[in-house]
C-alpha cells in the first residue's frame, strides 16, 4: 500500500465562482491562479503523485508554462490517474478537507464527489469531502483564500 498527502492554497480575487473538484461553486470571489485555481484538485493531484513518489503538480504542470494558463484542473487529475495506472496501482480512497470561512461546501459536496469519482474512474464512496473553518484565524479566517488538505491510499492493481 502507498499513502500520499497533498496540500494547496489559493488566494481569492475577483470573480463570482470558485472551481472546486471541477464544479463551479457560486461565490462573491474567484481564485487567483495560473490555471483555474481548483485548490481541491491540485491537492488531490499532489497526494496521488506523492503516494507514488512522482513529484508534485508543479513538476508535471509548471505555472511558468503558458499552455497551462487558465487550464481546467481536470486535465491534471486525468494525467495523474493515467500515471497511477501506468505504475500498476489503484486508488483505495481519498480523504479531502477544505479550509475556508466561505462558501459553504455542504450543499455542493455530493456533486463535487461525484465529479471527482468520474474523473478518477472510482466510486463516489471512495472519496470523502469535509470542510472546516479556521475559527477566523489566519488568511482563511480573514476570508482571503482557501486551503485544501488531501490524503490518499493506493494499492497495487489486481
Amino acid at each position: 500500500m502507498r499513502i500520499g498527502q497533498g496540500f494547496d492554497v489559493h488566494a481569492f480575487g475577483e470573480g463570482d465562482f470558485l472551481t472546486l473538484g471541477g464544479i463551479k461553486v457560486p461565490h462573491n470571489k474567484g481564485f487567483i491562479a495560473h490555471s483555474d485555481g481548483d485548490v481541491l484538485i491540485h491537492a488531490i493531484c499532489d497526494a496521488l503523485l506523492g503516494a507514488l513518489a512522482l513529484g508534485d503538480i508543479g513538476i508535471h504542470f509548471p505555472p511558468s508554462d503558458a499552455q497551462w494558463k487558465d487550464c481546467d484542473s481536470g486535465v491534471f487529475l486525468k494525467h495523474c490517474y493515467q500515471l497511477i495506472q501506468t505504475e500498476g496501482y489503484q486508488i483505495g480512497n481519498i480523504d479531502c478537507t477544505l479550509m475556508a470561512e466561505m462558501p459553504k461546501i455542504k450543499p455542493h459536496a455530493l456533486v463535487i464527489r461525484e465529479n471527482l469519482a468520474g474523473l478518477l474512474n472510482i466510486e463516489t464512496n471512495q472519496i470523502s469531502l469535509k470542510a472546516t473553518t479556521t475559527e477566523k484565524l489566519g488568511f482563511t479566517g480573514r476570508k482571503e483564500g482557501m486551503a485544501a488538505l488531501v490524503v490518499c491510499l493506493m494499492t497495487p492493481s489486481s
